[in-house]
């Protein structure tokens, strides 16, 4: 498989990222810095997208069902040279379900996610999945 987005900006304005039928602005300018995501918290947004994903994905194929999942992702920024440094997230999966095996999700969404995997390659990534029972 291949991928390929387009991002535009325009002088002194805010950016966006091109991707199908979806635009996704994001800030390049200090006005905007409360209001949009920056590169770094879009990045982590790729992360989160990744484990969502599979989590729809592993649905299917460990035949379990959940009503809706939720993630925080977290990192520091360090600054010489500038990079993210310790990914973590807390994801958590709504679901009453006795067959959702959360250690073994885990272990799927770690070994077969693409950006998790790309992710893992550049630094650390750690995380922790629970489950809430809904009555």
């Amino acid at each position: 498989m291949n991928y390929q987005i387009k991002a535009s900006s325009v002088s002194n304005k805010d950016a966006s990222v091109h991707i199908k039928q979806s635009n996704i602005d994001f800030g390049t300018i200090p006005n905007s810095a409360e209001t949009l995501p920056n590169p770094a918290e879009l990045f982590l947004g790729s992360v989160a997208s990744c484990i969502l994903k599979n989590v729809e994905r592993f649905s299917k194929m460990m035949k379990y069902t959940y009503t809706k999942a939720t993630i925080e992702v977290s990192a520091t920024r360090l600054e010489n040279p500038p990079r993210m440094d310790h990914i973590s997230y807390a994801l958590t999966i709504y679901s009453n379900d006795d067959k959702l095996n959360i250690t073994l999700l885990q272990k799927n969404i770690e070994k077969h996610g693409t950006i998790f995997n790309t992710v893992k390659l550049s630094g650390s990534i750690t995380g922790t999945i629970q489950t809430v029972r809904e009555d």
